[in-house]
Formats: structure tokens, C-alpha cells, sequence
């Protein structure tokens, strides 16, 4: 019996996760994302698979970013029948996100001048197949059984066990590991009986500032930035960071840490996603569960204005100053932030504050790399706002909980594959596990195929 794992994408990048475990007679494919900052181009996204849709069995979500699900309705495309798996926040988050892409790839195809890479119809398809468990129920897909932890990453984000009935070997995909603890999300859970990890390694070389300082950082940059009295610009992720953000500014505001000043939520996007993490508040952690059941609504609070329409989105321009806006896209690569960024960059009383992952090329991480002056929508926009890093509101565990997490496994373990990551990071991680655990570490190619034990 050959066990093998292919890395057709997320190998050498953190973003476009897309693994292939295969017996010979049943093919697993883990996630299907898209590639994006940097390392975009056609041939990543819009090109054929490596491999034949045709002959894929099952495509397993770890969880709904774009990185991890953007490219599997050309899987419907291209062919596929297989079944989908996820956990049910999962499902209701693809509905969403899979929708708001469809549209931005079609635009994106028609700038290029080339096919669309999927169509509604194929995001329908395969929002149909999608069959849902909860965490740690067992679900078998030929001889391998598979089950749910949860990741601690985003609402519904899971780490997946995969194990073979003939071999009784596990296969564990972490998807992205979770910067625990969160404002809103259980921990991420141990795995101690792992084979193989096919993990991330995106902070694989970094700490994160002092988590427990967090929200004393966020308080402090937003007072500087009313002090200033220009406009705070935040480039959001819809799904964990909005939510996070929205939660700390109704706590900060109802105890008086900060002035009541106008926030708007200008992405229809992150407004639908705050609506499933309404919906499916008992997964978030143990600690709310007393606040929601006493305020209802965690995310809502008198001084937010939610824009969902373009005019809407246009009249923030007209609001008095200091004011706070939230907008996607995370990386300022596109969305709505952009149209801020245009209004405001320039300007030496406002700030943006970056609170996620700048995926290299990005013009996040431009932005906070010190870049002194950007392009948007085909202008040269000098920077003169001040420019602030918020790394502990990250969603990525860093290289201390990374080697923790193989920590718990790591007397039975073989191999860890360090994906999801840059080469640099990915290596440095490899060699502290290493030097840490005695623990075998591969940085594996786009494209190969690895043979398991």
C-alpha cells in the first residue's frame, strides 16, 4: 500500500492551498484555493489543474478564505463529482465568499482578455455537493477515515485527520493554525497521534507582538489617530478580523476607553459574514456565551454605520472627522479600502493601520514596508498618513505556537511538510523543528509528489 501527497499549490507560498492524498484507489483533495499578492498569474488560477478533476473523489475545506476555496468551482468546471466536506459554519461562509469572488474573477477575466474561470452555475454545483460535519465526528471517504478539529483560525476553521483504515496511519492537514488565545474563538485544539502534518509555516520565522497587549496597542493607535484628527483607515479580512475589531470597539467605547466617534463597516462583504458569525455563535468561545446571552449582539454597537451600497460607501467622504473606517480588501489589494486609501493616504492627519498578513507584492505590504508612495487605480498617490502595524490581532499562530503545535505529536511523528508559507519562513521553521523536536522537516516543491510510509 503507497500513501502519497501532492502540493499543488500553497508549496513556496502562503497562499493557494491545494493538497492531493491519494492510496491509488481513492483521491482526497485538501482545499483548492486561490494565489494571491506576488505570486498571482494566470497560469496559478486561471490554467488547468495539475492533475485530472475528473478522477478526484472528495475535496475536504479546512476552512473559507479565499486562498483555501477561490479556485474549487473550477474543479465543477473542469469535471469533478466528487463529495465536498466541511464544517457547517464552513458551508455557510463559502456561500458568501464564493459569490463576492465569482464576480471579481469575471472582471479580472475580462481585463485580461481571457475565459471566466468558473461561472455562477459552478459555484452552485458545488455548493450542492457539500455534505457537513461537526468537530470530531468521524466521516469515512473510502479507506480513509476523516475527522474535524477545530483550527482556532476562523469561525468553522478545522484541522483535518485523515486516517487509513489498512495502514492505521494519520495524515493531518492543518489548514491555518489559529493565533490563540482570541478574542472570539476557542484555542486551537492538540493533535498528539499525527503520521505526517502537512501544516502552514506563514510566521514560521516570527513572533507576534504580546497578545495580551492587543488591545492596550489597538486603544493607544486609535487615540493618537483621533488626536491627529484625520480618518483611521483599516484594511480588514471580512471574516475573524472585522469581527474581532467590531467587538473590541463596542467594549472600548461602552467603558470609556475611547471617544464615541462614527465607525463605518464599508464592505457588504463583511457585513454578511458578521451575520454568520451571529448565526453560529456557539462556536465561538466559552467566555462570550454569558455576554451574548445577555447583549444579543456582540458586534453592534450606536456609533456603527454599516454601507452596503456604493452611495452610501461614497457619502463617508462628507463625515467629520475623526472617524474610523473599515474596509476591505485585507491586503489593500482591491475592494473598497482602495477608495479610501485614494482620499486619504495623502494626507498627513490620518493613519492606516495594518492588521493581518501582507502577502509579499501586495500593496499592503508595500504600505508597510515603508513605501513612500503607492498606485491606485492607475495614480501615483503619495504616502504621508502614518502607517501603523498591529501584528498581534493576526490570525496565524507564530513560530513559538507552530512548534508547539508539532510539539504534541511529535514522538510518533515522520514527516512535517511545511507549507503555506514563504521559503524563508518555511525553512527557518524546518530547522527549529529540527533543532527543537528532533523532528524530520521537508520545505515540499509545487508540483512533486511525495511518497508516505
Amino acid at each position: 500500500m503507497e500513501i502519497t501527497v501532492g502540493f499543488y499549490g500553497g508549496a513556496g507560498t502562503v497562499t493557494g492551498a491545494n493538497f492531493l492524498l491519494s492510496d491509488g484507489t481513492t483521491n482526497i483533495l485538501v482545499d483548492c484555493g486561490l494565489t494571491q499578492g506576488k505570486d498571482f498569474c494566470d497560469k496559478c488560477n486561471f490554467d488547468d489543474f495539475e492533475y485530472d478533476p475528473k478522477d478526484i473523489h472528495a475535496l475536504i475545506f479546512t476552512h473559507a478564505h479565499l486562498d483555501h476555496i477561490g479556485r474549487a468551482p473550477k474543479l465543477i468546471k473542469d469535471g469533478f463529482n466528487g463529495g465536498v466536506y466541511c464544517t457547517p459554519p464552513t458551508e455557510d461562509l463559502l456561500t458568501v465568499m464564493l459569490a463576492d469572488s465569482e464576480g471579481i474573477l469575471k472582471r479580472e477575466a475580462e481585463r485580461k482578455n481571457i475565459p471566466p474561470m468558473y461561472s455562477k452555475g459552478h459555484v452552485d454545483g458545488l455548493l450542492q455537493k457539500v455534505e457537513t460535519h461537526e468537530y470530531h465526528k468521524k466521516f469515512e471517504i473510502g479507506d480513509f477515515v476523516c475527522e474535524f478539529f477545530d483550527a482556532g483560525h476562523i469561525l468553522g476553521s478545522a484541522i483535518v485527520r485523515i486516517t487509513h483504515k489498512q495502514t492505521d496511519k494519520s495524515y493531518v492537514f492543518t489548514g491555518d493554525l489559529g493565533n490563540s488565545p482570541s478574542p472570539l474563538l476557542p484555542n486551537t485544539e492538540v493533535i498528539a497521534d499525527a503520521d505526517y502534518l502537512i501544516m502552514e509555516s506563514v510566521y514560521g520565522d516570527r513572533l507576534h507582538e504580546d497578545i495580551e497587549h492587543r488591545e492596550e496597542k489597538l486603544r493607544d493607535i486609535i487615540l493618537r489617530s483621533i488626536e491627529r484628527g484625520g480618518t483611521l483607515m483599516i484594511p480588514a479580512f471580512s471574516m475573524e478580523r472585522t469581527q474581532i475589531l467590531l467587538y473590541n470597539l463596542s467594549n472600548m467605547m461602552e467603558a470609556g476607553e475611547i471617544p464615541k466617534i462614527p465607525v463605518f463597516l464599508d464592505s457588504p462583504l463583511a457585513i454578511k459574514v458578521t451575520e454568520i458569525y451571529k448565526k453560529y455563535s456557539k462556536y465561538l468561545k466559552q467566555d462570550l456565551q454569558g455576554e451574548i446571552k445577555k447583549e444579543g449582539d456582540i458586534f453592534d454597537f450606536d456609533f456603527l454605520e454599516k454601507t452596503e451600497s456604493r452611495d452610501a460607501s461614497k457619502a463617508i467622504l462628507h463625515a467629520e472627522t475623526p472617524k474610523i473606517i473599515i474596509a476591505g480588501a485585507g491586503m489593500s489589494h482591491g475592494g473598497r479600502i482602495q477608495h479610501h486609501e485614494m482620499q486619504y493616504l495623502d494626507d498627513p492627519k490620518s493613519t492606516l493601520m495594518i492588521v493581518g498578513y501582507q502577502a509579499a507584492g501586495s500593496m499592503g505590504r508595500v504600505l508597510q514596508d515603508g513605501g513612500k508612495k503607492v498606485r491606485i487605480f492607475n495614480k501615483e498617490v503619495p504616502v504621508k498618513a502614518t502607517i501603523e502595524t498591529l501584528s498581534g490581532y493576526s490570525a496565524h499562530a507564530d513560530r513559538d505556537n507552530l512548534v508547539e503545535f508539532v510539539s504534541h505529536t511529535s514522538t510518533k511523528l515522520d514527516t512535517a511538510f511545511l507549507a503555506m508559507g514563504e521559503p524563508g519562513p518555511a525553512s527557518f521553521l524546518a530547522q527549529r523543528l529540527h533543532d527543537f523536536l528532533d523532528v524530520k522537516a521537508i520545505v515540499p516543491e509545487k508540483g512533486k509528489t511525495y511518497t508516505l510510509k
